[in-house]
């Protein structure tokens, strides 16, 4: 059994669904063999570039970037002061992946950058496209009638298959989202405007990925996005860690081991959290510090972490039910790709009530005018574990980290696309809650040993 393998303190609070944290004992040991190399994550972010030219003449949105599909950061010193945190511990920003154009969340990293791979690659193969040729021409009509005989697949919770969708669709793609049933009825809507095909399924989001990949290798010409284990979405995501350190660079904001960088990062499956913090090592070492939110009822990745990334682990297999109303992060089994890469660079995960979600956004919303999803305000309590928990603080005095000169990122995933009575119905809920949170008071600091 899994849960034989964590101690009796983690496993009774994730069990009884008590928001924790979790310090990493293996961060700093050796990266797999088959790890992703620096030439890989420059490749990425050269694909990217070679294509804005085409992703501004598919979208009208992307005009004014030239075709870059990146956010602003914003500085957060208002949404800091709601938190209660004290401006001496560092400076807060907002990553706004929640209002990135064309898709509105993260998965728009991963997700164009795959489908652009296989644009490319399929052009090349057929002579369409020379290696350094403009890739405007994938927008040409005889690309199109070229990729009308290729199928893309994706299996999505929802901001993955629009990211996917949208794209594919507008290159021509024959374009299928397999999706549980309980997914946003509006995601699915705008999918079908979209011309994608929207298959359902009954159970959660692994049934509907499970589903989706059959039916993908039953059909001939097609590819199927993977969100557990695809390389390219995660490539497309770490590829986001440039724009961030140039935007870092660009406020004033050094990091080095006098200004260490924190950033709060919600998790899913883990591909999107999972790409960023690996670029975001790569850029700075030691000095950068990512942390996972997961919700109390799907932490998959924390439990996949506790036990040991070779073991596969549900969270079903500890007695949860993955119901959470951050349906972005309702993921029962972390990536198998991303677990083992996570093993040596994550700091650490905590969880989250979907209660402390809507206060949360609440406080985005009244305080910086930022509109989120309840799975995009993960990353807003991820601040106070470290200076307000015991084990928030080991992880300071272990490290020699003086919080003074820091930086915190908080990455926004989503929220820019949710229809307005949804983001109505969202803050309604933080202000029947509000006041009712004490976000530290039943909470525990899981300490392993081998993190002191």
């Amino acid at each position: 059994m899994p849960s034989t393998l964590l101690s009796s303190d983690l496993l009774a609070g994730l069990q009884q669904r008590r928001p924790l944290l979790w310090l990493n004992p293996n961060l700093g040991s050796t990266l797999p063999v088959d790890a992703p190399h620096a030439d890989d994550l420059a490749e990425a972010a050269a694909r990217l570039q070679r294509c804005a030219p085409l992703m501004a003449t598919l979208f009208a949105e992307l005009s004014d970037t030239g075709g870059k599909v990146e956010s602003i950061l914003t500085a957060a010193e208002p949404l800091q002061i709601a938190a209660g945190q004290n401006q001496q511990q560092g400076a807060w920003y907002i990553k706004r992946d929640d209002a990135l154009a064309v898709a509105g969340s993260i998965k728009a990293r991963g997700g164009f950058h795959e489908v652009l791979a296989l644009a490319e690659s399929i052009a090349l193969e057929d002579g369409l496209l020379t290696p350094d040729g403009d890739r405007r021409l994938l927008a040409s009509e005889r690309a199109r009638k070229l990729f009308a005989t290729h199928t893309v697949a994706v299996g999505s919770t929802g901001n993955l298959g629009l990211s996917i969708g949208v794209l594919a669709a507008a290159l021509g793609f024959e374009t299928v989202v397999h999706m549980s049933t309980d997914a946003k009825p509006w995601k699915k809507d705008r999918l079908r405007a979209r011309g994608v095909r929207v298959v359902e399924h009954e159970g959660d989001y692994a049934k509907a990925v499970a589903a989706g990949r059959e039916e993908a290798l039953a059909t001939s010409r097609c590819h199927f996005v993977d969100d557990e284990r695809s390389r390219m979405l995660f490539l497309g995501y770490a590829a986001g860690a440039r724009h961030l350190a140039l935007q870092l660079a660009e406020a004033g904001r050094p990091v080095d081991a006098a200004h260490p960088l924190f950033v709060y990062l919600p998790c899913g499956v883990g591909g999107a959290p999972g790409g960023l913090t690996y670029g975001l090592k790569a850029l700075f070492g030691r000095n950068v510090h990512c942390f996972f939110a997961e919700p109390v009822a799907s932490p998959c990745m924390l439990l996949q972490l506790a036990i040991g990334p070779q073991q596969p682990v549900s969270v079903y297999d500890i007695g949860l039910d993955n119901q959470t109303d951050a349906d972005g992060l309702a993921v029962g089994q972390a990536s198998p790709f991303v677990g083992p890469l996570m093993a040596s660079q994550l700091s650490g995960v905590y969880t989250v009530r979907d209660e402390q979600l809507y206060v949360d956004l609440l406080k985005a919303k009244q305080t910086m005018g930022i509109e989120l999803e309840p799975s995009a305000a993960a990353g807003i309590s991820g601040p106070a574990w470290l200076t307000l928990s015991p084990g928030g603080r080991s992880y300071l005095r272990t490290h020699d980290i003086d919080l003074t000169g820091a930086t915190h990122v908080i990455w926004a995933t989503g929220g820019s696309l949710v229809p307005q009575p949804e983001h109505r119905r969202f803050q309604e809920r933080g202000r029947e809650l509000r006041g009712s949170q004490t976000h530290f008071v039943d909470t525990v600091s899981v300490i392993d040993p081998r993190c002191l």
